[in-house]
């Protein structure tokens, strides 16, 4: 039986902003079923990353598979309709007057200030995502109006709307307070219940946003992979000690991952 193939294939990458480079051979593999967190510290080439499998920057060299398409040969404006990415970075281009259902609803359409015009089917499933993230009496609430974890429960609305493949979440739970924090999370697990559900990549700097969904770790440090693999290989204190340059013991309490700087 032929193996399906990978969600995302990365092979060998590098990024260069002019002679400093950002991304040295990086190369990593998502397979179908599989839900992977990327860890490392600020300037590890996360977000070059991100970048990269988004479309809006060229790896300098290497190659990027997504869905099956190779960058470079095929319309990445129509592969990337395909790959759902939530990031804070999203929210500066929403016009603060767009209720939240139409934010959802340009999500089917990959544009930020929608501009077209909706159907029928568009309301009725875009307020089938709000409701299905509890925030179906936002709809005609304006963005201006929204608390930040309203935005974020939005936002995950608005990339599921195009059912994509595979979907990112760079930093969701930046800026939500714990309790906002906790719910954020139990409804990134209830979307993985889902049939058909798409393979997740969860960005993040906080071990204890790790909930038991996620099956893989990516770690980064200086533009370079530190590991890669099954989380109960690589998510070690030892590995995340290399990872941060400092020593750090994981742990975990009543169910939730933490990590004690020694």
């Amino acid at each position: 039986m032929r193996s399906p193939l990978p969600l995302l294939d990365i092979s060998d990458v590098k990024a260069h902003r002019g002679q400093t480079a950002i991304l040295r051979d990086i190369s990593w593999r998502v397979q179908p079923g599989e839900n992977w967190v990327i860890m490392g510290p600020n300037g590890c080439g996360k977000t070059t990353l991100l970048r990269l499998l988004a479309g809006y920057l060229s790896p300098s060299s290497g190659d990027i598979s997504l869905l099956g398409q190779r960058y470079g040969e095929s319309d990445w404006r129509e592969v990337r309709e395909k790959l759902g990415i939530v990031s804070s970075s999203l929210q500066a281009s929403i016009p603060p007057a767009e209720p939240a259902l139409e934010t959802v609803i340009s999500g089917r359409y990959a544009q930020l200030d929608f501009w077209g015009t909706a159907t029928d089917d568009d309301r009725r499933a875009a307020r089938r995502w709000l409701k299905q993230f509890g925030i179906v009496h936002l709809a005609e609430r304006p963005w201006l109006y929204l608390s930040q974890g309203e935005r974020q429960r939005v936002l995950i609305a608005r990339s599921l709307m195009a059912r994509p493949r595979l979907l990112v979440l760079d930093e969701p739970c930046a800026g939500l307070d714990p309790i906002a924090r906790a719910r954020f999370l139990a409804q990134i697990d209830a979307v993985t219940a889902r049939p058909h559900s798409p393979g997740l990549v969860l960005v993040t700097h906080h071990v204890e946003e790790i909930t038991s969904i996620f099956t893989h770790v990516l770690l980064l440090a200086a533009g370079r992979v530190v590991a890669s693999g099954p989380r109960r290989e690589v998510l070690t204190s030892a590995l995340l000690s290399k990872t941060f340059g400092a020593p750090v013991v994981l742990s975990t309490r009543r169910g939730r991952l933490g990590l004690d700087v020694v």
